[in-house]
């Protein structure tokens, strides 16, 4: 009995909260390294892109709010995101003709479009925050769980009790049919296979007639929408602020290079391996290894090896370790 306890403790505040969250910073991490694949740059403004797509769908959410507009259960950011998506790659398409593509005529350096794309990031950071604000903005409603520790307590008769939301389970769901949509548009797909020949080989894909200004602009809406599912769906499961987008870019960015940048199979695994690893290393584990071991082995501290305030420090580890032993990452990607 202690060890499912152990287990359901486990489940509630590591496992459970690790997959929804490793499963937003994959969504993150896959835009950054499309954008690296594709365009051969590290763009710094993908955390502020995400915010700017999560806050039209907030823009949205309470308007249709304010019809009266309900999905029942479930948020009606849902019903506000394909609109997010839209205004988003609308966004993104302009920042690219007005900023990027000049770069890309004079054939600048990479470095050059990486700074291009940090003064992109702070405009983008003051007209978020100047429609709306800095604070923290609620716009999560329907069912908050799909059932919660007292009802699972009820059912199982366990001490512990498992607490499942339901922006957990939605985050969880639509990351997985986001992904196979991707991959199989990268796979399947004409448009798709010369996204890959363009990142592969940009000469050749030039000289096999594939028109690169086409494939830029594919990309960017891609990356507008993976911007803005990931930040809504980080959204929702948490909360919207600003800044805290900002913050996201150092997983997000550990993220793609763990898994190897370029590579989209290596951004998933990326963002599972940081949120685990923060996730993990920021818990007390006291109430499993108390259930676990003899009541005279109990532990009197947390045992907690770093304070949530520091989860950051553990992607910012993890993220010079690999550029130290293994720059191109665990699936093999385009070295940094």
């Amino acid at each position: 009995m202690d060890l499912l306890n152990a287990i359901v403790a486990l489940s509630n505040f590591v496992l459970i909260p690790a997959m929804a969250y490793g499963s937003q910073l994959a969504l993150g991490a896959l835009g950054v390294t499309l954008i690296y694949g594709i365009l051969r740059f590290s763009n710094f403004a993908h955390g502020d892109t995400m915010s700017f797509g999560t806050m039209v769908v907030i823009l949205f959410t309470w308007l249709f709010q304010s019809w009266g507009l309900s999905l029942g259960p479930l948020p009606v950011a849902l019903l506000a995101l394909p609109f997010g998506i839209a205004i988003t790659a609308l966004l993104v398409l302009g920042t690219d003709k007005v900023v990027y593509a000049y770069y890309r005529r004079v054939k600048a350096k990479p470095i050059v479009l990486v700074m291009a794309s940090i003064g992109v990031m702070f405009v983008l950071n003051g007209v978020v925050r100047l429609i709306i604000g800095p604070g923290d903005q609620n716009f999560a409603d329907g069912a908050r769980f799909v059932f919660t520790a007292r009802d699972f307590k009820e059912w199982s008769g366990l001490a512990e009790g498992l607490a499942l939301k339901s922006t957990q389970l939605i985050t969880v769901i639509t990351a997985a049919i986001v992904v196979a949509l991707l991959f199989w548009f990268l796979n399947r797909t004409r448009t798709g296979k010369s996204m890959r020949a363009y990142s592969d080989n940009e000469d050749l894909a030039l000289l096999s007639g594939i028109n690169p200004e086409r494939v830029v602009a594919i990309t960017w809406i891609i990356v507008a929408a993976l911007a803005a599912i990931a930040g809504t769906l980080y959204g929702l499961d948490k909360s919207f602020k600003p800044f805290t987008y900002f913050q996201l870019l150092l997983p997000i960015f550990a993220s793609a290079i763990v898994g190897g940048l370029g590579s989209p199979l290596g951004a998933i695994a990326g963002g599972f391996v940081i949120a685990f690893s923060e996730v993990m290393v920021t818990y007390a584990w006291k109430k499993v290894v108390t259930y676990i071991v003899p009541e005279a082995w109990a532990p009197d501290g947390l045992l907690q090896l770093l304070s949530t305030d520091y989860k950051f420090a553990v992607s910012f580890a993890i993220l010079v370790i690999v550029l130290l032993f293994r720059p191109t990452g665990l699936f093999r990607g385009k070295s940094v």
